[in-house]
Order: C-alpha cells, then sequence, then structure tokens
C-alpha cells in the first residue's frame, strides 16, 4: 500500500465509480421507489425492496462478464433485476413501469460532499468516471450530478462488467496513463479489490463504516468521505 503523500508525486488521474460512490444510489433509488410502491399497495419496506434490486442488479452483472459473451447493457440487466424483484415482493407491473423505474438510476444526485471535494481534486489531476453503466445513461446522468468530469468512461468499452480486469485497463489505455498513475475511487470493496489487482492505487471511501475483509488488494486509502480523501490527496 502507498501513503498520501507518495501517491500524489505519481497519480495523473483520480478515477471514480459513479453508482453509489458519486451519486447516492440507495437514498435516491428509496426516495423514488416508495411512491410507487405505496401505490402499488405493497406494505414493505422501501429500504429493503431497492438492497434487493441493487444486489440482484450486481449478481446479474457479475454473472454476464464471468459467462464471457457478448456484453449485456446496465439497462437491461437492470431491468430484470428490477423485474425479478418485483416478482418476488409479489408486486404486479408493467414493461413500462420496470423502464420507468431503470431510468430514473440517470437522475440520481450527489452526495453532499462530492462537489467541492472534486473541484479540489481537479486543481492537481484529472477527474474521471468508469462506470457499469451505459454511455447514454452516463450522459443522461450529467445533468443531474452536475460534476464537470475530464472524461466519463463505460465498461461497455471493454465489453465487460467491472471488475473484470479488462475494464480497468481499457480506461487507463483511454486516458493515456500507465495502471500505477491512476487511484481508483469506490464506496464499495469489489471496485477497490478489482482495480488494485489490475494494478492501479485504490481508494475505499467508507461511507457506510463496514469492513472491508481479508484480500491481499486491499485499498491505498480509507476515509470516511471524499472530503476526507481531498484533504489527504490536494
Amino acid at each position: 500500500m502507498a501513503s498520501a503523500d507518495a501517491l500524489k508525486d505519481k497519480i495523473k488521474v483520480v478515477m471514480f465509480d459513479q453508482y453509489g460512490t458519486v451519486v447516492d444510489m440507495q437514498k435516491g433509488l428509496v426516495a423514488i421507489a416508495t411512491p410507487f410502491l405505496e401505490k402499488k399497495g405493497w406494505t414493505g419496506n422501501p429500504n429493503s425492496f431497492v438492497t434487493w434490486w441493487r444486489r440482484t442488479h450486481f449478481e446479474n452483472s457479475m454473472i454476464d462478464a464471468l459467462l464471457h459473451r457478448e456484453h449485456t447493457s446496465y439497462r437491461e440487466i437492470g431491468q430484470r433485476a428490477v423485474a425479478y424483484t418485483m416478482d418476488r415482493a409479489g408486486i404486479r407491473y408493467t414493461k413500462e413501469e420496470v423502464q420507468y423505474l431503470v431510468g430514473c438510476i440517470e437522475k440520481l444526485e450527489c452526495f453532499p460532499d462530492v462537489p467541492e471535494a472534486l473541484a479540489r481534486l481537479q486543481t492537481r489531476y484529472k477527474i474521471v468516471v468508469l462506470s457499469n453503466g451505459d454511455p447514454d445513461m452516463l450522459e443522461a446522468a450529467k445533468a443531474w450530478h452536475r460534476i464537470p468530469f475530464d472524461k466519463v468512461i463505460s465498461v461497455a468499452e471493454a465489453n465487460s462488467f467491472k471488475p473484470h480486469v479488462a475494464t480497468y485497463t481499457r480506461a487507463a489505455e483511454i486516458m493515456g496513463v500507465r495502471m500505477d498513475e491512476v487511484l481508483f475511487v469506490a464506496n464499495h470493496a469489489f471496485d477497490c479489490l478489482g482495480s488494485k489487482a489490475a494494478g492501479m492505487h485504490s481508494a475505499f471511501i467508507d461511507r457506510r463504516r463496514r469492513p472491508f475483509g481479508e484480500t491481499p488488494h486491499q485499498p491505498d486509502l480509507w476515509v470516511d468521505d471524499m472530503k476526507s480523501l481531498a484533504d489527504l490527496m490536494v
């Protein structure tokens, strides 16, 4: 693991996961799902519904990557996950309703500390997104998160979902930097682990106060929030 001082001397690009790291996915989707589920007469916990949805989406995207066939779009994986979750919850739905819920991912807003922290980081480094989202979804999201990233990269460029090594390698190639000149930032372990195993440095944003787990690919930096990362790296 490298210290923040050592990283300052070598990092050229700070690369971010978008869903759950830059934008508050859980809170945003719960706010959207709550009135939808109330209208459906479902009396369960909307937070649990969103957690089921996100876990199912993650599981299906990992299966898609491991099958190593033609890449399935994030939107399609998301629609499958929402449909499965509503089937599990016993909620009747239409195809249009599934499309609506997945489309709302494009409208998620940043965590409160993100805009200022990223503006500070951008004074020293290029700031870039590498997301599992589809290119058109990421383009639409710009109007909502309003962060002027130097580049927004979809894993569609690598034909696989993160944490496949090809996604991180392709992103570094696009930015024209070595793998070890990138600091990858994520609010979850799998992206930190994947980027570190691929040869990047990583920073774990531990907003949820959870253990990282036993792995040889530990993050270089472990911080409470994005402001703390900017304090260390600028």
